[in-house]
C-alpha cells in the first residue's frame, strides 16, 4: 500500500490507526477507531483541493468552483481511489463487519481514505499531505473542469443506452504495470458486445474513458438511424403530386 500512496511513514502507528474500523473497536481492547483522524484527513482534502481549483481555474465561477469540487470530493470517488490503493484488503474490521463485506463498502473505503490523509498529515505535514492528494486527484480534477455541471460519461451512456431500449453498459477492467505506475484499461460492454474502450491511470478514469467512446458510438449509430430516408423517398417518382 505505502508504494501506491508513494509514502513512507515514520510513524506506523498512525497507519494503524487510519486503518482500524470501529467494528474492530468493539471486538478488540484498548483499540481506538478512525474516526479522528477521518475527520482531520476529510478537512485536509477538502482545502487542498480548494485551493487548487481556485488558484488553476481563475475564470470558473463560485458555483461552478462548487460542483467540480463535488465531482471529486464524494464518496464514490474516495472509495475507489481507496480500492486502488489497496486500503480495503489491509483495514482492521470486527468479523461481522468483516464477513458482510464491510472491505469492499463505499463509505467505509472513503472513510479510510480520509484517514490516512490526516495520518500523513500529522506524520508529516500539510505539504507532504497536498502532494499526495494533488497527485491522486489531479485527473480527475482536470476531467471535471473539462466539463462543469455537466453529467459524466457513465452516467450519459447509461441514460442513452435505457432511451434506447439497450442494456445497461457494464465495464471490462484489466491493469498493467508495477504499483507504483500503474495503468489501466477498460471495455465498455453493451449486450454483450464490445462498443468502446480507454485507458487511464485510475479504473474510474479507464471506464469514463470507454464510456466516453461507447456515448459517441451509440450516439452515432441511433443518430444515423433516424436520419435516413425512407427507402425511395428520394428517387423521383413520376407519380408524385400528378
Amino acid at each position: 500500500m505505502a508504494d501506491r500512496l508513494g509514502y513512507s511513514f515514520d510513524n506506523e502507528e498512525l497507519l494503524t490507526l487510519a486503518l482500524t474500523h470501529r467494528s474492530h473497536c468493539a471486538e478488540t481492547l484498548d483499540s481506538e477507531p478512525n474516526e479522528r483522524l477521518e475527520f482531520l484527513g476529510d478537512a485536509v482534502l477538502g482545502l487542498a483541493v480548494t485551493d487548487f481549483i481556485y488558484a488553476n481555474y481563475p475564470n470558473l465561477p463560485e458555483g461552478q468552483l462548487a460542483k467540480l469540487r463535488a465531482s471529486v470530493v464524494n464518496t464514490a470517488t474516495l472509495a475507489e481511489l481507496s480500492g486502488d490503493l489497496g486500503i480495503g484488503q489491509h483495514l482492521l474490521l470486527g468479523k461481522g463487519e468483516d464477513q458482510s463485506g464491510g472491505r469492499e463498502k463505499e463509505s467505509i473505503l472513503a472513510d479510510a481514505f480520509e484517514a490516512v490523509l490526516g495520518a500523513v498529515f500529522i506524520d508529516a505535514g500539510w505539504d507532504e499531505a497536498r502532494e499526495i492528494v494533488l497527485e491522486l486527484l489531479n485527473e480527475n480534477i482536470t476531467f471535471g473542469a473539462e466539463r462543469p455541471g455537466r453529467q459524466d460519461y457513465k452516467t450519459r451512456l447509461q441514460e442513452l443506452t435505457a432511451a434506447e431500449g439497450l442494456g445497461a453498459p457494464t465495464y471490462q477492467i484489466s491493469g498493467t504495470g508495477p504499483d507504483h505506475d500503474r495503468r489501466f484499461h477498460a471495455v465498455a460492454m453493451i449486450d454483450g458486445e464490445p462498443r468502446g474502450d480507454g485507458e487511464g491511470t485510475s479504473k474510474k478514469r479507464a471506464e469514463q474513458a470507454a464510456a466516453r467512446a461507447a456515448w459517441h458510438a451509440v450516439h452515432s449509430a441511433t443518430t444515423t438511424v433516424v436520419n435516413e430516408a425512407p427507402p425511395g423517398a428520394d428517387k423521383g417518382d413520376g407519380d408524385v403530386g400528378v
